[in-house]
């Protein structure tokens, strides 16, 4: 059996030793390389760091500019019923799209076709409403909407439902189809 000595061996990582740990990001770059040339060069670097520095804000920039435009997009009108229901902090939109779920800055968006099933689910007491969104890998999606009135619950049901019956597809339709042709 061959045993290695030295430090050749990688640095554990994960939560358990780094509790900064994130899994997907990459650490920070050294601030300046091991092969870097003398300060000789010094006003060349600068100008080439301010230079990244403007690329880097520009491309900051940028994805607001396409936020703007997503929401733009939301808000164009679709054929077809559409339900929203929102409140202070969170959002549900259900259209010929798909959902799109978001809860203060986090936000997520499922197609028809990756949408297992959509459950509601109104309390016994108190005013916040649960939508939960699951997806055919049994992952799901909860998210609470705080209404006004308790009255409004039949309303945003109602709504739901109508865009459900329009544009989700369960798959119920196949088998009754089936069960018809074998009875012929």
């Amino acid at each position: 059996m061959e045993q290695r000595i030295g430090a050749n061996s990688k640095p554990l990582e994960g939560a358990g030793f780094d509790p900064a740990f994130i899994p997907g990001l990459t650490s920070p770059a050294s601030a300046e390389p091991e092969d870097a040339a003398p300060e000789a060069a010094a006003p060349e670097a600068a100008e080439a760091k301010a230079a990244e520095v403007e690329e880097a804000e520009a491309k900051a920039v940028e994805p607001e500019a396409e936020d703007a435009a997503d929401d733009a997009e939301e808000a164009e009108p679709s054929e077809g019923p559409a339900f929203e229901a929102a409140d202070r902090r969170a959002r549900i939109v259900a259209d010929a799209t798909g959902v799109r779920l978001a809860l203060d800055e986090e936000k997520c968006e499922f197609r028809w076709e990756e949408i297992g099933a959509v459950e509601t689910e109104a309390p016994r007491f108190g005013k916040r409403f649960t939508i939960t969104v699951h997806t055919p890998d049994r992952r799901w999606y909860p998210i609470e909407i705080e209404a006004t009135s308790r009255a409004r619950f039949k309303e945003w049901e109602e709504q739901l439902d109508a865009v459900l019956d329009a544009y989700f597809d369960d798959g119920a339709d196949t088998s009754e189809d089936d069960t018809d042709t074998d009875a012929e």
